[in-house]
């Protein structure tokens, strides 16, 4: 191993030690009472080598969203466009959006950060809006435009439809508690979600 890769594993390492730091500590406090002393306590670093990989809390942050949501995202969004058989597509994406989300407690923890602090912190909401349900509805409207067979006649509109649902989903049942109250089972609402767009097929 080469004196630079051998430094390049050592800041990787560093990195990702600052990201776990920072990741109790936002889970913990909050965005508003996170300072990057906290951070540097909790990952056992100095403060100094957090501002040398991360400029500032938003930067921090930002990468703690993207490692959190593009690594669960990264076999739906991999590519420019989608493929499969409609209805079977659209299976896929739900159901792994509702494994990789609903079924995290680490993400979870995440959004209910983004939704408790956005009207603060809109900056913070938008990025997380861009980085997986921006994405997602591109990708999905793009797919709906390729097969007229479907009937679609917004495809812009129906893809947020599509993962509106899901991200609603999410947050009434598990983040406010729906699920204690008027359980629904995510299968229900997987099929029909699928049944309202696929029915013209």
């Amino acid at each position: 191993m080469t004196l630079t890769e051998s430094l390049s594993l050592t800041s990787n390492h560093k990195q990702d030690k600052i990201l776990q730091g920072a990741m109790q500590v936002f889970f913990r406090d909050g965005y508003a009472g996170t300072s990057m002393d906290r951070v540097a306590i909790e990952a056992g670093v100095s403060k100094q080598t957090i501002y040398s990989h991360f400029h500032d809390k938003e930067s921090l942050f930002k990468a703690l969203i993207e490692q959190i949501t593009i690594a669960r995202f990264h076999t739906l969004f991999e590519s420019e466009e989608l493929r499969g058989e409609p209805e079977q597509l659209l299976r896929q994406l739900a159901e792994v959006y509702l494994l990789k989300v609903g079924e995290d407690r680490e993400y979870l923890s995440l959004l209910k950060i983004i939704i408790a602090e956005s009207s603060r912190f809109p900056e913070m909401a938008k990025l997380y809006y861009q980085t997986v349900i921006q994405r997602g509805r591109y990708l999905l409207s793009q797919y709906f435009d390729s097969h007229p067979e479907l009937g679609i006649k917004d495809s812009e509109a129906t893809a947020h439809i599509f993962f509106g649902s899901l991200v609603s989903f999410v947050v009434v049942q598990e983040i406010i508690h729906g699920k204690e109250i008027m359980p629904l089972p995510s299968q229900n609402l997987v099929d029909s979600l699928i049944h309202l767009i696929h029915r013209n097929k």
